[in-house]
């Protein structure tokens, strides 16, 4: 409605005004005078002006292009109601604004409801779960709003008024809208899930011979796009996995030609597809087939598909045996052709084969002085206080030079409170000393160390004061490689040629050099890794320099100065014979997939033993699914992840979620294999490591027996002798009743080995034993996915030299530079692999040591009161600990004139206690 003020006559008279009149319609703003209309709108406040005076309003408005246009003497009253009128319109049009945007909120919420309850909808009727594709789709599809300004919006009472009804609505909507829409669609998962396995309950059961648990039958119905099940030891993952098949073709998720289960060796892949075509029989569904395959063949189809021609793996970059004899001969080739790798080859085998303990640590000890004091022994034979001492001895010695260790020094120092001075070493032809201080970048020693600094100073001022030449390094400089450096370039200053001569014969109590043929295995590992993740030698450089300064530096660098070279002459080799190797193939499938130059055919893409897959592995099957609607299931076991050396990293596993954007990560907790007492004490102990997901491992299968054991014999000679006996009274058991029976009559014995030398302990005279047992050898890591009622680990001995479980090398540090996420827990790969051992049993494991040389595993358990040790005849085994080395026990023997306690770990410890035998 058009309102309209004007001037009065005492106002135009009193102002000197001439007659004007404004008027308000709607928003617009028109100021009439001299015949004039001058017109703006309300909302632009910067073209207009009223401003109240003390008796009389005056009213500007400069309008775009024309003069400024003014009228005054407009009674106060009348200006007070213009301005009024005019907010009232401003008012008006901001309520009706706000109605109209909370509206359309309404609208677009209502609209994206009905979306989301359709989606809801026709997942119910098609029997679907409401994957994580969806859940994104829909989420993007939500309405983009802010719900505090919309509520904001809805307060003033002109707006809830002209809202009416749509007040109850919309705030309703919002309420909705703000629900957490994640939590809600995770019910309705859930709730599906009962449903369906309910409603699919015959396929289920008659899956496989039994029906499965509601653990595997939880993992078969999740159809979510990405979904990883952490499966126990003998969980039946193959059952789920095989269900999973069953059950996609029934609900119509996928068609058969295009489900296909990936496995890691040919014989696994046949497996996965007998047991597929039986379940699918016993199920009535003849005919109906799926693709079991490895991924050696996927990586080459797909290849093949991308580029019309399959390109060759030759054997050696396959084969684990081939792969090192082929790395060997490229390192003897090198050699040849390179004096500078040959010398650096040398000097890493006998120099840096150990990786170095932290700064003031002393290392793995060799032998121990009367006072305990850990010794190192050097490759000529001394026996030093450090890892670093022995690492510049062994320098010293492979270059030929002549020194001494720990010789008095020529003045005498020694008082009534100090011994001799001794520095570390002495050149004599150079009259030149050699202290090694255990001092970091900044001078400092370890602070367990003492008053070390003062008996530094007190050192380089006796130097100074009696003349002599004193040549110092430091753990510093040691760890990047400046005081080798420096080393050389003092000797050959002072005239010292070296002789680099790593065939130098060594003293028969001289420490051997690292041998060529470890070096090559860790080599070929980190190969794998390299190239599995897609890590250029320039990359690999940028990581080292990337690493703290507490790393070893100088080792990582002479390694990654061996595997460089390597690399390239390893890519040669497969060049000049027109081919690539399997981490290649395996990214360049990838690859392909990923750049669209080949369309995956399947729908449903399912991996067995995840936990062993490589990072190149892990990427082709996430390339395999990339599309949409498509699904990966992956299934595996964390606690066995044992072929790092083969290139898998369990990472891809533990960090799932990482790797596939997104995931449902299910557990199968229950075991048909063990027995409960037998999966607390292996779950205990593996479960330490924190990197890796948490089970409450539970078992179904009757205990028969002990669960375990461990037999300790006088020495490692009789291991064999004892493992006889074990058996044979395992058999006696079998033929007077007292042990029942295995499946098949007999009972089945694994003899598990950490090292294939294991073997010798299978008994070669056992026809008595046949017709009661199948026994036979593996490795633990062959093992894997077999089963039997008994296992033996016959050689539980931790040595300072030879074969030990854990073997203290399976990890090496150098390994991270090929593996950002490698697992760094102290011995994980190791303890592992003794998981898997004492899980491939139905009923129990005997575990063999020797006296003096228990596994450091073994004596954890012991330690935890998990089992005790006892002899053959069951009279339980307590050892003590030798206080001097800590390492070795305390052993009676005979003397000439009596008999004493003494360490077993003799002659490296030489500790001896006369105390009087105990007699009955």
């Amino acid at each position: 409605m058009k309102q309209t003020w004007a001037p009065s006559a005492l106002g135009r008279t009193f102002t000197g005004s001439s007659q004007w009149r404004i008027d308000l319609d709607g928003l617009t703003l028109s100021l009439s005078v001299f015949g004039q209309v001058h017109r703006v709108s309300v909302e632009d406040e910067s073209s207009y002006i009223v401003r109240v005076g003390a008796l009389w309003t005056d009213v500007e408005i400069h309008s775009a292009g024309a003069e400024r246009a003014k009228g005054d003497g407009l009674p106060n009253r009348h200006g007070r109601q213009l301005l009024a009128a005019i907010a009232a319109a401003l008012e008006a049009k901001r309520t009706r604004e706000a109605v109209v945007e909370l509206r359309e909120t309404l609208n677009d919420l209502i609209h994206w409801f009905d979306r989301v309850d359709e989606v809801v909808a026709k997942a119910d009727a098609d029997h679907r779960w409401l994957t994580h594709e969806s859940q994104c789709g829909l989420e993007d599809a939500q309405p983009r709003l802010r719900p505090r300004e919309v509520t904001e919006r809805m307060k003033p009472a002109a707006v809830r008024k002209e809202l009416g009804e749509e007040v109850v609505k919309l705030e309703a909507a919002l309420a909705r809208w703000d629900d957490n829409h994640r939590a809600t669609w995770a019910v309705r998962n859930r709730r599906f899930a009962e449903r369906e396995k309910g409603a699919c309950k015959p396929l289920l059961d008659g899956v496989e011979k039994m029906p499965l648990t509601d653990e595997q039958a939880s993992a078969v119905v999740c159809f979510d796009n990405r979904v990883q099940v952490v499966a126990s030891a003998g969980s039946g993952k193959t059952s789920t996995m095989v269900a999973k098949a069953a059950y996609a073709i029934h609900r119509g998720i996928a068609k058969p030609e295009r489900i296909v289960m990936m496995a890691f060796n040919k014989s696994a892949a046949e497996e996965l597809k007998e047991r597929a075509a039986k379940s699918f029989e016993r199920l009535g569904m003849q005919g109906v087939t799926v693709e079991a395959t490895t991924f050696h063949a996927m990586g080459l189809r797909i290849i093949g598909k991308a580029t019309g021609e399959k390109p060759d793996i030759p054997e050696w970059a396959i084969d684990t045996g081939s792969g090192l004899s082929k790395l060997e001969d490229l390192v003897d080739l090198l050699k040849d052709r390179s004096p500078a790798f040959r010398t650096q080859w040398d000097l890493f085998l006998f120099v840096f084969g150990k990786d170095l303990p932290a700064v003031g640590a002393a290392g793995v000890a060799d032998a121990w002085d009367d006072d305990g004091t850990v010794r190192l022994r050097t490759a000529h034979g001394e026996l030093v206080r450090s890892q670093e001492e022995a690492m510049i001895a062994n320098w010293l010695f492979l270059n030929g030079v002549n020194y001494s260790y720990e010789e008095p020094y020529r003045h005498k120092t020694a008082d009534e409170a100090h011994r001799q001075y001794r520095p570390d070493f002495f050149y004599p032809e150079l009259d030149l000393y050699h202290e090694h201080f255990a001092l970091d970048a900044q001078g400092n020693a370890p602070a367990r160390f003492g008053d070390y600094l003062g008996g530094v100073t007190w050192k380089r001022a006796l130097h100074l004061e009696k003349g002599t030449q004193l040549f110092e390094t430091t753990s510093h400089g040691l760890r990047n490689g400046d005081d080798f450096q420096r080393l050389e370039d003092v000797l050959t200053a002072r005239g010292v040629v070296l002789d680099p001569n790593p065939a130098r014969p060594i003293p028969a109590d001289g420490q051997k050099p690292m041998e060529a043929a470890e070096l090559i295995s860790l080599l070929r590992t980190f190969i794998s890794h390299a190239k599995s993740n897609c890590l250029t030698v320039s990359a690999l450089g940028e990581r080292l320099d990337a690493m703290p300064d507490g790393t070893f530096k100088h080792r990582h660098r002479m390694f990654l100065g061996l595997a460089a070279p390597l690399l390239e002459a390893w890519d040669a080799a497969l060049k000049a014979e027109g081919s690539i190797d399997f981490e290649d193939m395996l990214n360049l499938a990838a690859k392909h997939l990923e750049q669209g130059r080949c369309e995956s055919p399947f729908d449903l893409v399912m991996a067995d033993e995840f936990q062993d897959a490589s990072r190149a592995r892990a990427r082709l099957c996430r390339a395999l699914v990339q599309r949409a609607e498509r699904f990966f299931f992956a299934v595996g076991d964390d606690w066995q992840s044992i072929n790092r050396f083969a290139g898998a990293d369990v990472s891809v596993m533990t960090r799932f979620r990482e790797w596939f954007g997104h995931g449902q990560v299910l557990k199968l907790e229950q075991t048909f294999r063990c027995p409960q007492a037998l999966c607390d004490v292996s779950s205990l102990f593996v479960s330490k490591n924190p990197a890796q997901f948490k089970k409450q491992v539970r078992s179904v299968t009757p205990q028969v027996g002990p669960v375990l054991q461990a037999f300790q014999a006088q020495q490692k000679d009789y291991l064999g002798s004892a493992i006889q006996t074990y058996l044979e009274r395992l058999c006696q058991g079998l033929q007077d009743g007292s042990i029942p029976p295995g499946r098949n009559g007999k009972v089945s014995v694994f003899v598990l080995g950490r090292y294939n030398a294991d073997r010798q302990y299978v008994p070669t005279r056992r026809h008595h034993l046949d017709p009661w047992m199948d026994l036979s050898f593996l490795t633990i890591h062959r093992s894997k996915g077999s089963e039997a009622d008994y296992v033996i680990l016959p050689e539980m001995v931790s040595v300072r030299r030879g074969r030990s479980f854990p073997n203290t090398r399976a990890d090496d540090p150098v390994l991270a530079l090929a593996m950002p996420d490698g697992d760094d827990f102290p011995m994980g790969e190791e303890r592992r692999l003794f998981y898997v051992a004492l899980t491939r049993a139905r009923r129990g494991v005997a575990l063999f040591t020797a006296r003096g040389q228990r596994s450091s595993f073994l004596k954890e358990l012991v330690d935890e009161g998990v089992l005790s040790v006892t002899d053959m005849e069951g009279k339980a085994i307590h050892e003590q600990d030798c206080p001097r080395c800590g390492t070795g026990v305390i052993i009676w023997k005979k003397g000439p004139y009596s008999d004493f306690r003494a360490c077993s770990g003799f002659p490296a410890c030489r500790y001896k206690s006369y105390k009087t035998k105990k007699t009955k």
